[in-house]
C-alpha cells in the first residue's frame, strides 16, 4: 500500500484530515519529538494533541511493518516459483498481519512434519486425489497399491493412505479460508476455562479454580490473573469451543462428493487436521490476542496512574523531614530545605526491638525546631503507621506549625541503591538516601520520581506480567510528556530530569550538568548551543521546554520558543509594553489586548505567526514561570491519627486515591490499610472504567461501608447520600 493510502486509512480511522496525518508523519520522520510537535508545530498539524500524534505514530509504524512483511512474503513465494497473480493480489490486499501469515502458511519453510515425510515417500499425488475427492479411478485399490514402496517405508496400502491423510491434514490446516472460518467460531463461541491443577490447591486463585468466561466479554484483569495462575503452576487453562461446529464447517468446505472412494479418508484427515494442527494453533492465537489486549489495557491504566502521580503539585517553600520507617534497623530521618538540599540526618529506634520511643521523639523535635520544619513526610512501607503515631506526639509537643503526610515510598529503595543516588550522596548510606527521596517526592514529585524506573513506582496492576518492552515504552512516553508539559528549570534540573526533555538524551543531559558545574548557571538559552553534543535539531526540540527563571532575556523564562522571540517582541511593541514591565505583571498583556480591542487573529497577522502559536505566546508571557501543577488540589496534611478500630460504618472521611485498578480504587483514609472503593460505588451511574472517574493523587470524600479489622479490609463508597 502506498504512503498516501496509509494517510487516508489513518485519517479515516482517527477521524482526522488526510493533510494532518501526512504533515504529522513528515514531522515524525524528520526526527521531531512528539512533545515538540504538539507544542510548537500546531499550525502544521492542525492543532493535534500529543495523544493524537502518538496514535498516528503507532498506526504508521504498524502499517509500515505490515508492508515490510508483505514484501518479504512475496519475495519468498516468488523465489519458490509459486507466486500467482491471484495470490499476489490477496497478499497486497490484506489489512492485517494475521491475514498475510495465513496466506503465507502453505509456502512457509517448515521443519520436518508428518506431511513432509509423507511427501518424501512420494505420496503427494495420492493426497492430491484424496483432496479432490477423485471419482475417475478405474480401480481404487490398484491405484493406492501403486504407492507401496518398502524402500521408502510404505509397506502397505494403509501406510500409503495414512501418509496421504497427513498431507491432506496439513494442506487443510494451511488453508487461509479454513483458518478464517475457525477463527470466527472461536471468537463468537469460545470461552476461556481455568481449573485448579490439584483439587483444593489453588493458591491465591480460588475464584479461577473452576472458571469459564466467553472470549468476547472476559475482562483484561481476569486474563492476566489466569495467565499468572497458569505460570505459577496452580491453574490448567484451555479455550473451550464447540468442536463439532468447527469440524462441520471444514467438512462443508471439503466433503463435496460422497461417492468418492476417498470420502471417509478425507473426513478422517479433516478431524486430524482440526484436532492436531488447527485447534492448538488457533487456541494459541486466541490466548495471545487476549493477552495482548489485556496487556494494553493494564499498560494504559498504569500510564494514566503514573501521569497523575507525576503531576501532583509540588509543596513549595517548606522545610521537610523525610522519614523512612523501619523496625529492627530503625527509622532514617532526613531534613531537606525548600530547594531539596539535604541539611541533616539521624537514625531513630522508636519501635521494637529497641523501643527507644522517647529518645526518637526528642530527636525529631530537635530537628524540627533547629530547621523550623513544617512537614513530616512518612514513607508508607513497613512500620509506617507506627511511625505515624510517633509523628502525632511530635506535632503535639512542637511549638509551631507542623503537620505530617504519608507518602508513597514505592521505588525509594530502588533509587537509594542506584548510581544516580551514589553520585548525589556519596557519603550517605542507602537508607538515608531513601529518606531524602521520601521528603523530596513531596517537595517536587516529578523531579524526584523521574530518577526511578517507572515500573518501580507502584501504581499499576500486573505490571510484572505484561509485555515489558511495551510497558517501558509507554511509561517512558508518559514521563516525557509530563516533564515537557511542566517545563524544566535549566539551572536546577538533575540529569535524570533533563534526559526526558524533548531532544535531549542522557549524554547531552550529562554534558549540560557538567557545563553548569564548571561554568556556573546558564544565563540564556543561547548558551545551550555550546553544550557538547547539542546539535541544531536537539536545540530546536528542547529550547522551549527549558526555562531560566531569572534570565536577563524575559522570553528565556517563558514557554515561548526562541524561533518565536521576534513575534513575541512584536506583540509587546504592538501592545505598547516592554519585557521589564510584563516580567513583574503578566496580567498587563491580556488587559492591554482587551483595552485595544484586538483579536488573536489580528495580532497573529501583525506578528507573523499562526493563531495557535499567538495564543500560546500570549499565555506564556501572561504567566511566566507558570507551573500547571500548581492549579491542582494539594495533598492532605494530617495532625491526628486513625486506627482501623476507630472506623465505624457510615463515617464520612476525606482520603487520597493511591491506586486505580480495573475493579475500583484504593484510597488512603489515614489508617494502616488503604480502603477499596469498588467500581460499583464510585458513582451513582454505571462505571465501566474506574480511571474515567478517579485518578491517583485525587482527594475524595468517602463513606465507610464495612470494616474487617482481622483481615485488614475496609470497604468504602464515594456515593455518600445513598
Amino acid at each position: 500500500m502506498s504512503e498516501e493510502n496509509h494517510f487516508q486509512k489513518i485519517a479515516s480511522e482517527l477521524k482526522l484530515k488526510v493533510w494532518q496525518v501526512h504533515k504529522t508523519v513528515e514531522l515524525l520522520d524528520s526526527e521531531n519529538t512528539v512533545p515538540f510537535i504538539a507544542r510548537y508545530r500546531k499550525e502544521a498539524t492542525g492543532n493535534l494533541d500529543e495523544e493524537q500524534i502518538r496514535d498516528i505514530e503507532e498506526r504508521i509504524r504498524s502499517l509500515r511493518v505490515l508492508d515490510a512483511r508483505k514484501e518479504t512474503v512475496l519475495n519468498s513465494i516468488e523465489k519458490q516459483g509459486k507466486l500467482t497473480p491471484e495470490l499476489k493480489e490477496k497478499i497486497l490486499a490484506a489489512e492485517k498481519l494475521q491475514e498475510v501469515e495465513d496466506l503465507y502458511l502453505p509456502y512457509k519453510p517448515k521443519r520436518r512434519t508428518r506431511a513432509t515425510i509423507a511427501k518424501e515417500k512420494g505420496l503427494e499425488p495420492l493426497a492430491d486425489k484424496m483432496l479432490a475427492l477423485a471419482t475417475d479411478l478405474d480401480d481404487f485399490d490398484e491405484f493406492v497399491s501403486s504407492f507401496i514402496d518398502e524402500e521408502k517405508g510404505v509397506n502397505s496400502a494403509e501406510d500409503a493412505l495414512a501418509g496421504a491423510r497427513d498431507i491432506c491434514a496439513e494442506a487443510i490446516s494451511d488453508n487461509a479460508d479454513v483458518r478464517k472460518v475457525i477463527r470466527e467460531i472461536y471468537q463468537k463461541s469460545g470461552a476461556l476455562h481455568s481449573e485448579a491443577k490439584v483439587l483444593e490447591e489453588y493458591g491465591n486463585y480460588e475464584v479461577y479454580a473452576d472458571f469459564s468466561h466467553s472470549l468476547k466479554t472476559i475482562q483484561p484483569h481476569q486474563v492476566l490473573a489466569i495467565n499468572r495462575g497458569e505460570r505459577e503452576g496452580f491453574l490448567k487453562v484451555e479455550v473451550e469451543v464447540p468442536e463439532s461446529d468447527c469440524i462441520s464447517e471444514i467438512e462443508r468446505m471439503y466433503l463435496t462428493d460422497e461417492n468418492s472412494p476417498f470420502y471417509e479418508h478425507l473426513k478422517m484427515a479433516i478431524a486430524d487436521s482440526y484436532n492436531r494442527l488447527i485447534s492448538p494453533s488457533i487456541e494459541r492465537e486466541m490466548r495471545s490476542g487476549l493477552t495482548e489486549i489485556a496487556d494494553e489495557h493494564a499498560i494504559e491504566i498504569f500510564a494514566k496512574n503514573l501521569r497523575n502521580l507525576l503531576m501532583q503539585p509540588p509543596i513549595r517553600g517548606v522545610t521537610i523531614i523525610g522519614i523512612d520507617p523501619g523496625f529492627r534497623t530503625g527509622c532514617k530521618a532526613a531534613v531537606i530545605d525548600a530547594t531539596g538540599k539535604f541539611l541533616e540526618g539521624a537514625t531513630i529506634y522508636p519501635h521494637p526491638p529497641q523501643n527507644h520511643w522517647q529518645e526518637a521523639k526528642e530527636t525529631l523535635l530537635q530537628l524540627a525546631k533547629k530547621y523550623n520544619a513544617q512537614v513530616l513526610s512518612i514513607g508508607n512501607g513497613t512500620a509506617s503507621r507506627e511511625t505515624e503515631t510517633l509523628a502525632i506526639e511530635v506535632i503535639e509537643n512542637f511549638e509551631g506549625d507542623l503537620s505530617y503526610i504519608i507518602v508513597n515510598e514505592a521505588g525509594a529503595s530502588v533509587y537509594s541503591a542506584s548510581k544516580l543516588a551514589r553520585e548525589e550522596f556519596p557519603d550517605l548510606d542507602v537508607s538515608m538516601r531513601g529518606a531524602i527521596s521520601i521528603a523530596r517526592r513531596l517537595l517536587d514529585p516529578l523531579s524526584e520520581l523521574v530518577k526511578i524506573d517507572p515500573k518501580s513506582i507502584g501504581v499499576g496492576l500486573y505490571q510484572h506480567d505484561v509485555n515489558q518492552a511495551r510497558l517501558s515504552q509507554a511509561l517512558d512516553q508518559v514521563v516525557e510528556s509530563a516533564v515537557n508539559f511542566v517545563g524544566v528549570n535549566l539551572n536546577t534540573a538533575s540529569k535524570a530530569l533533563l534526559q526526558y526533555v524533548a531532544g535531549i538524551n542522557s549524554r547531552i543531559a550529562e554534558n549540560i550538568v557538567k557545563m553548569r558545574d564548571e561554568q556556573g548557571k546558564f544565563e540564556s538559552r543561547e548558551q545551550l548551543k555550546d553544550v557538547k553534543g547539542m546539535g541544531e535539531n536537539s536545540f530546536t526540540q528542547c529550547a522551549g521546554f527549558l526555562r531560566i527563571p531569572d534570565a536577563e532575556n524575559f522570553f528565556d523564562m517563558t514557554a515561548v520558543h526562541p524561533e518565536s522571540y521576534e513575534a513575541a517582541q512584536k506583540l509587546l511593541e504592538e501592545l505598547e509594553l516592554d519585557s521589564t514591565t510584563v516580567r513583574g505583571n503578566g496580567e498587563l498583556i491580556e488587559k492591554r489586548i482587551r483595552e485595544k480591542k484586538l483579536s488573536v487573529q489580528q495580532l497573529a497577522e501583525v506578528c507573523g505567526t499562526g493563531v495557535p502559536t499567538m495564543d500560546d505566546i500570549i499565555d506564556s508571557l501572561a504567566k511566566p514561570n507558570r507551573d500547571p501543577r500548581d492549579e491542582l488540589p494539594k495533598p492532605i496534611f494530617r495532625r491526628d491519627v486513625l486506627k482501623i478500630e476507630d472506623l465505624k460504618e457510615g463515617m464520612i472521611l476525606v482520603g487520597t486515591v493511591r491506586n486505580v485498578v480495573d475493579f475500583g480504587a484504593f484510597v488512603d483514609i489515614g489508617v494502616k490499610n488503604d480502603g477499596l472503593v469498588h467500581k460499583s460505588k464510585l458513582a451513582k451511574k454505571y462505571v465501566k472504567n474506574p480511571i474515567d472517574v478517579v485518578s491517583v493523587g485525587q482527594n475524595v470524600k468517602v463513606k465507610v461501608i464495612s470494616v474487617d479489622p482481622e483481615r485488614g479490609r475496609i470497604s468504602l463508597s464515594m456515593v455518600i447520600d445513598e
